[in-house]
């Protein structure tokens, strides 16, 4: 587990590196940040010690397709997935935000295909993911966040082992 610690904490460093790095002022980013990328890492079915696994990917949001509504701003969202076992999760769905302050409560809800490498099986390809984030504006264009996942095939495969994750968030807006 110190390995999977150790690799999570580099990948938050590198993030705020990035983060920091870039010299446009606020005004230059405010006209040209409509898509943001959502790079995460952390340990998939992190409740079975004994077979979890680190997990590493990629979210994209675009402020374009940002809805105002009265359950709040609603998104589409499409990511992917992969585990250090090679089991992959691709999926599509939608995302609401709540801003608080600097604050950010992010629940999502994404169906997708999941594949079975070394590690888990969760019982069926058709996979629902249900995810809970909180984040913090660090600058503009630039969020760091901690997430946590339920994905479940809802019962609709031979079983329904279902895999809870933790992730540690950097989002991009570009």
């Amino acid at each position: 587990m110190n390995k999977t610690i150790i690799r999570i904490l580099t990948f938050i460093i590198i993030c705020i590196i990035i983060a920091f790095s870039n010299g446009s002022d606020a005004d230059e980013l405010k006209t040209k940040d409509n898509h943001q990328f959502s790079f995460f890492s952390g340990v998939f079915d992190m409740t079975n010690e004994a077979k979890n696994s680190e997990l590493f990917g990629v979210q994209h949001s675009n402020e374009d397709l940002f809805k105002d509504t009265f359950l709040g701003k609603i998104s589409p969202i499409t990511g992917f997935m992969i585990t250090d076992n090679t089991d992959t999760y691709f999926y599509t769905g939608v995302q609401a935000e709540y801003k608080i302050g600097k604050l950010n409560l992010t629940p999502s809800f994404s169906p997708g295909i999941y594949t079975v490498g070394d590690g888990k099986d969760l019982g069926s390809p058709l996979e629902f993911k249900s995810e809970v984030q909180l984040s913090i504006d660090l600058l503009p264009g630039t969020t760091l966040g901690y997430s946590q996942s339920h994905i479940s095939n809802a019962d609709l495969g031979d079983t329904n082992p279902g895999a809870d994750s933790y992730m540690f968030n950097f989002m991009k807006s570009f």
